[in-house]
């Protein structure tokens, strides 16, 4: 009994070796005095951990060694063999067949096929094999990599591309990335594989660079492929967040698609701009944003689909699902969903990107409506969530940021949304900037005391998984080699990172067709579907005696922020308004610069939204001259009691080219638009409203869901 005790025993324990082959889970050094397809067989410590991961589930086991039996039967003769007879009967059972059945130690190419030998071994790994599981790959590829590799996994910044392509440092590049470390040092020499873009050049020599990127990644070690971000490229936006578009088709901002309410065109442009993103490489979306615009003076407004948590809702899951699909794959955008658990609260309206401003409030107790268009996010699986930078002030057990905030990274968004999807802070948390002479300090609000090291610590324990804005990745390494954080933590977020880059197929093939990117982007029939929501996206709030649309003869034309040219294919331009027959101005939404030496605070538009004197005056001055088309960008949800008042006819834009409002204005089109939130009546009523409640401002100007037809 003993005996077929130790032969079942023998026989279990073969059949679980084999199956951890095509697994990977066989964590051994290869002996470099053997042939490279040798397979020890000793149980060290850490394939032993590996086994009991896989093994841990019974029924999982039960299931592997069914399939493996035959086959660890076999080997188990083979071993008895080899202990028993002698070499001259070994090679007799060899020539005889037995050996014929064993499964081979590593997965090899298909006949006549050709695989990327990433890690330069000669033989296909797991990792490097489209047709295994994705899991698969990824533990395969997690055994092999270093504490150094992980951790520069672990952070994405800006990087540059020259205006040819290139990738070295220019003492005349522009934006913020060029103040950055190069990506061939940051590749070579941090182990970093993910970027975002700021500035770009042109199309062409966007997509070379890229394929530059992708190249240096592939002859590091591990040949690990680079993720590339951005921020919006496809808006029709002066906005500080939205990138220059550059090529791209051009749409309106996020509150245009809620302001035209239609879901399936959100869903269009996703697809659209999924295609152009796609063709230049850039596969992941540091956005849609899904915070609530309930505070109107907050700076960043103009990047949400409103104060409407179902309209959000609707919207967020239409404009994911364009940008990645019903399920994330190869031809994907990942989008990073932003910023959790809802940014729009803030006090006052300041922006807690600065330090004037640390933490949001929510007077109304409204914490859980700030949710609502996450939770559409979720139901859509977006692949990557963006905590934002402010102090959710007493909503949780510790006053600090999102980021460092464990109950809401861990008990909210892990455990009660069971989110497994990445979660990357937004910029900056860990390092002060040097700006030239001012220093714009990291936003680690609430634990401003705390070192880069600690801060660095206290993210990844409140569950993050990347650092964004960031190149420290040696602080990381410090913290593993020290103790202070464990190698398993760091590989549960290399696990989610690797996966989003499997599953978009980077490993496999992540070079751009140049040719066909220039083709592609930009192209007329996407460049039509843009300007045409342009157009439906124009809010119409006044028209006084059904003045609009303008028909008939060309009519004389007085212009004001208006390109003359454009407007003389409609009408006479004339310069005296008095010679018109009717004035088209166009205003922005007013913002008040805050007192401050940081050159990207004094871009914000924070402040109040009435118009002061003497600008107000010279509108006012128009209109009183001649009939006028007031046209303003809304940005922020402007106070216009006086201009609407003396206005002709009054639209609301939110991204839109001069000829797309003059072809609203003489009827080529018609507006659509109806407000994404509502307009306040004076500057006195925004004070007194709630920053975390929507529409609750007294008496407004024009209500949330306002806008007019033509007739």
């Amino acid at each position: 009994m003993a005996i077929i005790k130790i032969i079942v025993k023998y026989i279990v324990k073969n059949s679980m070796k084999v199956a951890a082959r095509p697994l990977k889970i066989r964590v051994n050094p290869p002996n470099p005095r053997r042939p490279r397809c040798h397979y020890s067989y000793e149980w060290r410590s850490r394939t032993k951990r590996a086994l009991q991961t896989t093994f841990h589930n019974p029924f999982t086991t039960l299931s592997i060694l069914l399939l493996y039996l035959p086959t660890g039967i076999i080997q188990s003769i083979k071993h008895i063999t080899m202990k028993i007879f002698s070499l001259p009967v070994l090679i007799a059972v060899a020539i005889a067949g037995i050996g014929a059945y064993s499964v081979p130690d590593f997965p090899v190419p298909p006949k006549g096929g050709t695989y990327r030998d990433l890690n330069k071994n000669g033989r296909l790994d797991v990792y490097e094999d489209p047709k295994q599981p994705v899991e698969a790959r990824v533990s395969d590829l997690l055994a092999q990599m270093n504490i150094e590799e992980k951790a520069g996994m672990m952070f994405i910044n800006g990087v540059t591309i020259n205006d040819d392509g290139s990738l070295d440092p220019r003492p005349d590049a522009k934006g913020p990335a060029a103040r950055l470390p190069t990506a061939p040092e940051n590749i070579s020499e941090r182990h970093m594989n993910h970027f975002n873009y700021w500035q770009v050049p042109s199309i062409k020599a966007l997509a070379e660079g890229y394929n530059a990127i992708q190249k240096l990644a592939e002859n590091s070690r591990l040949g690990i492929p680079v993720t590339i971000a951005s921020d919006p490229r496809h808006y029709f936006s002066n906005n500080i967040f939205a990138m220059q578009a550059n090529g791209f088709s051009q749409w309106p901002e996020q509150l245009g698609f809620a302001a035209i309410g239609d879901e399936k065109l959100t869903r269009t442009f996703g697809d659209i701009a999924r295609q152009e993103y796609v063709a230049v490489g850039i596969r992941e979306a540091l956005h849609p944003m899904a915070d609530l615009a309930t505070e109107p003076r907050w700076a960043r407004v103009s990047g949400t689909f409103g104060e409407d948590a179902q309209l959000s809702a609707r919207m967020i899951k239409a404009y994911i699902l364009g940008f990645q699909g019903k399920k994330l794959g190869k031809t994907s955008v990942a989008c990073m969903t932003k910023h959790f658990s809802g940014g729009g609260p803030q006090k006052e309206g300041l922006d807690p990107h600065f330090e004037f401003q640390k933490g949001q409030v929510y007077p109304g107790k409204n914490f859980k409506y700030h949710l609502i268009p996450f939770e559409a996010a979720f139901a859509v699986n977006t692949a990557s969530i963006m905590p934002y930078y402010g102090v959710p002030t007493d909503q949780t057990g510790e006053n600090v940021g999102f980021s460092y905030n464990k109950d809401i990274i861990t008990k909210m968004l892990r455990e009660q949304y069971k989110y497994d999807g990445v979660v990357c802070t937004d910029w900056g948390l860990i390092t002060d900037a040097n700006m030239g002479g001012v220093v714009w300090p990291a936003r680690a609000w609430g634990v401003e005391k705390l070192s880069a090291e600690e801060r660095v610590q206290k993210i990844i324990e409140a569950g993050c998984d990347q650092f964004g804005g960031e190149s420290r990745p040696e602080l990381v390494v410090s913290l593993v080699k020290s103790g202070k954080v464990s190698e398993k933590r760091i590989d549960q977020s290399i696990r989610r990172l690797l996966r989003q880059k499997f599953v978009l197929g980077l490993f496999d093939n992540p070079y751009v067709d140049v040719a066909a990117a220039v083709k592609l982007v930009g192209n007329p029939a996407f460049k039509a579907k843009g300007d045409a929501a342009q157009r439906r996206s124009m809010t119409l709030l006044k028209n006084e005696g059904n003045f609009l649309p303008r028909r008939g003869s060309k009519p004389k034309i007085y212009v004001k922020n208006v390109d003359a040219k454009v407007a003389a294919l409609y009408g006479t331009v004339v310069e005296n308004p008095k010679d018109a027959d009717f004035a088209v101005i166009r205003i922005n939404t007013p913002w008040i610069p805050v007192e401050t030496q940081n050159p990207f605070a004094k871009g914000f538009h924070h402040g109040d939204l009435d118009f002061k004197s003497p600008e107000k005056e010279e509108i006012l001055q128009l209109l009183n001259t001649v009939p006028t088309v007031v046209d303003i960008y809304l940005d922020r949800p402007a106070v216009i009691p006086e201009i609407s008042a003396k206005a002709k006819a009054l639209f609301g834009n939110y991204g839109a080219s001069d000829a797309a409002l003059l072809d609203v204005i003489f009827g080529k089109a018609k507006p659509e638009g109806k407000l994404p939130f509502e307009l306040p009546s004076s500057m006195d009523a925004v004070r007194k409203q709630k920053e975390d409640v929507p529409y609750d401002s007294e008496n407004p100007l024009y209500k949330f869901g306002f806008g007019l037809r033509y007739k």
